[in-house]
């Protein structure tokens, strides 16, 4: 269980709300660590990730749920934020194009793509969930 009421947590829960990419790391069949940046929105509990249905994460997720998610760093390579957890095919949640907080987040992003929202959800239809399970990291070095 994530503590959010500390330092770590609450700075981790501001960049949440102020990010638009977030880093997903997945487990490739051979074991090796396949990072890759991808637009999500925060429910209060999990994270939703859309994919299209032909990306590899969706195949190291069916065979190695458990993936990692982190922010860039600052300029300095401090105030990091690492979120440990498990992802699954959420077949139950809405399209893109019917997810009120995604069109919100990322409408002008997938106008700036080329393409209407109609196009994309048809793209990236394939809805990830990922519950978070821990939370590490580093705090910014004070200014001396």
């Amino acid at each position: 269980m994530i503590d959010w009421d500390n330092d770590l947590g609450q700075r981790t829960l501001a960049r949440i709300g102020s990010e638009e990419v977030i880093w997903l790391t997945t487990i490739s069949p051979s074991g090796f660590p396949q990072p890759r940046p991808v637009w999500f929105v925060w429910d209060g509990n999990t994270f939703l990730i859309y994919s299209m249905p032909t990306a590899k994460k969706i195949m190291h997720i069916t065979k190695n749920p458990h993936v990692a998610l982190h922010f860039n760093t600052n300029a300095d390579g401090e105030d990091i934020q690492v979120i440990l957890g498990d992802a699954y095919i959420d077949a139950s949640a809405p399209p893109t194009k019917q997810n009120i907080a995604y069109s919100e987040k990322y409408g002008a992003g997938i106008l700036a793509l080329g393409m209407t929202e109609e196009t994309y959800s048809a793209t990236f239809s394939v809805a990830l969930r990922v519950v978070p399970s821990r939370l590490r990291g580093l705090e910014p070095l004070p200014e001396w």
